[in-house]
């Protein structure tokens, strides 16, 4: 384990990881359970942990923890604080404030085909498992979010005492006795996570499925563009989910991507910010200053703010202050990031060239799964 890991993590959380095998969740190519995941017939099932099959009872409890304020120290934040279900599970805020009021450096990710994802944050590769990154948000002092380092035991006696958990962690784990545990609470918050499937939106339902009606004309060329070498778009986002991370049953191996956009060039040679200089704070290899893991697309158009400390407005800035210019650095007077991708180029554009590719971001919203009442805050009126 790295030295920047071990910042993140408090000495229960590295102690909790002896609970289940990352490495061999991360491996095991089998999906266990019989568990209904809804998927259309061309999409691929995603990989489980061996020791975390999933189940409806399993899933419902998770839906329960995501959304229950009393996982903070305070009662006053969820996981779903920082993931709303209508923003794409993001929350709309460049950084997002724990339960001290003070904001974290980087912006919550957009909760979507995480059961597809091989690396879960934004700059760290060896976070591969959404059962210990659960913890982090949790436990978590660097930064502080919901404030529960070295709270366990009354975080799980408040579970025990409510009047329906017991029930739930037993029908979800009936192989511990409904043991209410570190263990069990992340595993069913885990399985909530990955059951977080968008697979119905407009593009989609156009190329698989045969609704030509479901793409406007606008989308269309749009699409044309996205997938064409001009804007070398598909490049990174591309794939299940828009983003060259992915991993699944029928995948022999995961592929990783964790790019440099030219966000910032600080100092002339390549510099970020120091509060956030990517994959390099985990690799400590200066080839990966500026180097971020890549976003999905999917829903990208209510997952505003966007980048990775949420300093870009809207995606129309993303497209024509940011990719245009050749990374953003260049508008700030810096010349281009040196080690900014090689796709990276910059480009000519027209105001309906980038109509046309929002038109085709906009396909990618699943409104269906914005508004899945299996994904929804159980406690609200």
């Amino acid at each position: 384990m790295t030295r920047p890991l071990q910042r993140v993590l408090p000495a229960l959380l590295l102690a909790a990881q002896s609970l289940w095998p990352l490495a061999a969740s991360a491996a095991e190519p089998s999906v266990q359970g019989d568990y209904d995941w809804g998927l259309p017939a061309w999409v691929p099932p995603p990989r489980v942990p061996p020791d975390n099959p999933m189940s409806a009872a399993k899933v419902e409890l998770g839906r329960h923890l995501f959304h229950d304020p009393r996982l903070s120290l305070d009662n006053s934040m969820s996981c779903s604080t920082c993931h709303v279900q209508e923003k794409g599970f993001a929350d709309g805020q460049a950084t997002s404030p724990g339960i001290n009021g003070l904001r974290g450096a980087r912006s919550a990710m957009a909760l979507v085909n995480v059961a597809y994802l091989p690396s879960l944050t934004w700059a760290n590769p060896l976070m591969n498992s959404l059962e210990t990154q659960a913890l982090v948000p949790i436990f978590g002092s660097h930064p502080v979010e919901m404030g529960m380092e070295g709270q366990e035991d009354l975080l799980l006696q408040r579970l025990r005492e409510d009047a329906h958990y017991p029930a739930m962690f037993k029908e979800a784990f009936p192989e511990v006795e409904g043991a209410i545990s570190l263990s069990t609470l992340t595993k069913a918050i885990a399985s909530f996570e990955r059951s977080l499937l968008a697979f119905r939106a407009p593009y989609y339902r156009f190329k698989y499925e045969g609704e030509r009606e479901a793409m406007s004309e606008s989308a269309l060329r749009g699409e044309a563009l996205f997938f064409g070498e001009k804007y070398e778009c598909y490049h990174c986002h591309g794939g299940l989910s828009f983003t060259d991370n992915v991993v699944h049953a029928r995948l022999p191996f995961e592929e990783l991507g964790f790019h440099n956009t030219g966000l910032y060039n600080v100092d002339g040679r390549g510099a970020y910010p120091m509060a956030n200089p990517g994959l390099r704070e985990v690799t400590d290899d200066p080839k990966d200053e500026g180097k971020f893991r890549t976003p999905t697309l999917l829903n990208i158009a209510r997952t505003a703010p966007y980048m990775h400390d949420g300093s870009i407005t809207s995606l129309e800035q993303v497209l024509t202050e940011h990719y245009a210019r050749q990374g953003r650095a260049v508008r700030d007077g810096q010349p281009p990031n040196p080690n900014r991708s090689a796709f990276i180029v910059g480009f000519d554009f027209t105001a309906e060239e980038i109509a046309d590719l929002l038109a085709f971001l906009d396909s990618l919203t699943d409104e269906t799964f914005l508004a899945n009442p299996a994904h929804a805050n159980p406690f609200a009126p």
